[in-house]
């Protein structure tokens, strides 16, 4: 009796054991799976809600959720944008640059199947095209046999996705479809500088513009030096990759050379256009800020004199400042186009920033920062002498009115004038 009760006593407290165990271990399994399962669910709305895509910097993103993407039709796409170009594809949105990409269908539309040509560069050529809201754009094609490729082409859209100025060209778009590489820019209505300087079917350009565009210039290179993080150099700054607006504002464009200063500056080919490169880089193939202020420089000189920097620009002016003091006498290269219509000691302070942009050694250049300042307070100061001349002009005015109220007198005061002279001379003879 005895063992057969001890060995149901081992075998109930086997049994408890083991109940105990099973309850625990199913308490652990359920207060796990509670656990887990929200996590799952905030691991997934997670993914769903931080689609991160860089839009204007490195520091700097977009958060949109999975659903938004491929899940909407094309048509709520375009209704919850106010995009001006129609037919856009909903894969294609939104893009690592922040900038819209384009169906070839909708360009070849929008150009008349590429005829309206208005241009033609390094990179290819442009066209001006005509969107289905009425917004005029241009679109720029990368050639075949274009000396800049895929390297360049992605360099500018990611370039311009983040680079925001009045004085740069605004990329509004791009197409990278049926072995094509296009550019979609703000349409500048008055073509290039370029055009202005050497087109005699145009009108000359007054020498008031000329400052005003190196000043528009000069705050678009500011910017990229500056204001960009991290700071950017242009590279192939030229008269032709000057474009002008409606009210003949400059803009800076072309960025397909263009690199961020944290890049490694020195490369194995001299890149941008003869005539405009720093002497120290085709030298030391080594590009700097510097580089960008000496090609301003020419294209000072360019606005200044009128002359191609590809035909010895440089040369000439080196001839001219054997005879001048570095400071005035000028006048000697101002451009015959000008005719004489310029204020000469504008002419003389513009010269001599230009000469200092061009000087071989590029730390006596100054920086473009600098640079606006000069020419903001050449502008400045014609300003206050209209202001000036005007307030002459004005006193002058008044003067002459008083003048003529005293000849306009009344009758009986000449006649009481006259009267008293003959008195007068009555009394002389007595």
């Amino acid at each position: 009796m005895e063992k057969e009760s001890s060995g149901l006593i081992i075998g109930i407290s086997i049994g408890v054991v083991i109940g105990v165990l099973l309850a625990i271990t199913a308490f652990f399994c359920f207060r796990r799976y509670n656990r887990r399962s929200p996590q799952i669910g905030n691991s997934s709305s997670r993914r769903a809600a931080t689609v991160p895509i860089r839009t204007n910097g490195a520091d700097t993103s977009t958060v949109l959720s999975d659903s938004s993407i491929g899940t909407e039709s094309p048509k709520s796409i375009q209704n919850g944008k106010s995009l001006w170009l129609g037919g856009v594809r909903k894969s294609n949105v939104v893009s690592a640059s922040g900038i819209l990409e384009y169906s070839y269908k909708d360009l070849q539309r929008a150009t008349y199947n590429f005829t309206t040509l208005i241009g033609q560069g390094a990179f290819g050529p442009v066209y001006k095209a005509q969107m289905s809201t009425g917004e005029t754009v241009a679109v720029k094609v990368l050639a075949t046999d274009s000396k800049q490729g895929e390297k360049e082409f992605q360099t500018e859209v990611m370039l311009l996705g983040r680079l925001h100025h009045r004085n740069l060209v605004n990329l509004v778009g791009y197409c990278a479809e049926k072995g094509q590489h296009m550019l979609i820019y703000v349409y500048m209505s008055r073509g290039s500088l370029a055009s202005h300087l050497y087109d005699e079917k145009l009108e000359s350009l007054r020498w008031d513009l000329r400052v005003q565009i190196a000043l528009d210039v000069a705050r678009g290179l500011e910017y990229l030096h500056d204001g960009a993080v991290p700071p950017v150099v242009h590279r192939d700054i030229k008269s032709s990759n000057i474009l002008l607006d409606t009210s003949m504002r400059a803009r800076v464009a072309d960025f397909g050379l263009s690199r961020e200063e944290m890049v490694s500056k020195h490369v194995s080919n001299i890149r941008g256009t003869f005539g405009y490169l720093d002497p120290e880089y085709i030298s030391t193939r080594s590009f700097t800020k510097k580089s960008d202020v000496y090609s301003f420089g020419v294209l000072l000189f360019e606005l200044i004199a009128g002359k191609n920097p590809l035909q010895g620009l440089i040369e000439y002016i080196e001839l001219a400042a054997m005879t001048t003091d570095g400071k005035g006498g000028w006048e000697e290269i101002a451009d015959s186009r000008l005719d004489g219509k310029y204020d000469l000691q504008e002419l003389n302070d513009v010269s001599a920033l230009a000469y200092k942009c061009v000087s071989r050694a590029p730390k006596k250049r100054p920086s473009m920062r600098d640079i606006v300042q000069v020419l903001s307070r050449i502008l400045k100061s014609r300003r206050e002498r209209k202001h000036h001349k005007r307030s002459l002009s004005a006193t002058a005015e008044e003067i002459a009115i008083n003048v003529e109220q005293l000849d306009h007198r009344s009758p009986i005061s000449g006649h009481r004038r006259a009267e008293s002279i003959d008195s007068t001379a009555d009394s002389c003879e007595v």
